[in-house]
């Protein structure tokens, strides 16, 4: 057992982690470049970017900087298209229904912490079902600060009423684990989330890995005094 404090939440990021949202921001970019004449690309090709957000996708969807002309144009286009389309094809990952069902069964709290805009967290939580069900939303403009900051994760333990010893956060990003450590909670890598073949989740230094949603709960059992 990693540590003998009482389990008390669990802190999910949104994008990767929690919902599968990769299917809808695919169709956003793919219908960008073809607005602008350039050449749908595949799925497969385009998943690993999505945790990043709005930015990379553009980035590397059109292979341009942030300093090109019309860059804001085409990030505007595919976030303006993103929430007209925002639950159209995402769901949750397969598994995790369940994960949630245990979590409220057993009286451990569970929220979302998300760089994802509170405009597009909130109608997305919505529009699946969650935001009522969530102990608390911190979105990317909640607070001044934005993940790898530990700032979000506080002030999620703090809305909840629980240390953040007694957290664990669940992500599929270097900068979930990154916030997480040093906000002093346990951290798992999501594996089934959107990462890139050139990241090595292994060396983030997580407390653990899961490569799919029902091995949380696994995890969780094995390694903490759940409540």
């Amino acid at each position: 057992m990693i540590k003998a404090t009482t389990l008390r939440s669990v802190l999910f990021d949104l994008d990767g982690t929690l919902l599968d949202t990769a299917p809808d921001l695919a169709a956003a970019l793919n219908h960008v470049l073809t607005l602008h004449n350039r050449k749908a690309l595949a799925f497969d090709v385009i998943r690993p970017w999505v945790s990043h957000g709005g930015i990379v996708l553009v980035k590397k969807g059109f292979g341009i900087e942030d300093d090109h002309p019309d860059f804001d144009l085409y990030r505007q286009q595919l976030l303006d298209y993103y929430k007209g389309n925002i639950a159209t094809h995402t769901q949750l990952f397969p598994g995790m229904a369940e994960v949630l069902a245990h979590l409220d069964q057993n009286g451990i709290k569970w929220g979302v912490v998300t760089n994802k805009p509170a405009w597009l967290t909130e109608p997305l939580l919505e529009e699946m079902g969650l935001a009522s069900r969530c102990a608390c939303i911190i979105s990317g403009d909640t607070l001044d600060e934005r993940k790898p900051h530990p700032a979000p994760l506080q002030h999620a333990c703090k809305l909840i009423g629980c240390t953040e010893e007694e957290s664990l956060y669940v992500g599929d990003a270097a900068r979930d684990i990154e916030a997480g450590i040093r906000a002093k909670m346990l951290t798992v890598v999501a594996l089934f989330g959107y990462i890139e073949d050139s990241e090595n989740p292994s060396k983030w230094g997580a407390n653990g890995m899961v490569s799919k949603p029902s091995d949380i709960l696994t995890w969780i059992t094995e390694n903490t005094s759940a409540a």
